[in-house]
């Protein structure tokens, strides 16, 4: 295992429309990869669109995008605020993000080890 590894994963769900715009920053600020995933869930409004008075008691899963990157976690805070400005509309729906330690990355081709194998 490589010491002193400091990676971490951000994970982002949001609605499908910030795809593009999203994966054009990422890829200005220097994120080499990602993993995109098309996944159906709600958060704490149970998929109410804005506009419904009445409150939805059972939960609308609503179809989203999971998207996961694995980058040095001293770039956590830059890659964090660029992802809150490019998501962010003000309203519900703009998505989350989860941050996660990483304690190791192994590419499987060359058996690279923590950043050298991003």
């Amino acid at each position: 295992m490589v010491k002193n590894m400091e990676l971490s994963r951000i994970e982002i769900i949001t609605g499908m429309s910030k795809f593009n715009g999203l994966k054009s920053a990422l890829s200005k600020a220097g994120v080499r990869g990602m993993t995109v995933t098309q996944v159906l869930g709600c958060g704490i409004e149970k998929g109410t669109k804005e506009y419904e008075v009445d409150e939805n008691y059972e939960m609308e899963l609503l179809p989203k995008q999971q998207i996961a990157l694995v980058v040095e976690k001293a770039k956590v805070p830059e890659i964090v605020e660029l992802i809150k400005q490019e998501l962010y509309t003000g309203h519900i729906g703009d998505g989350k993000i989860f941050v996660y330690d990483i304690t190791n990355v192994i590419r499987v081709r060359t058996g690279d080890e923590g950043v050298d194998a991003l």
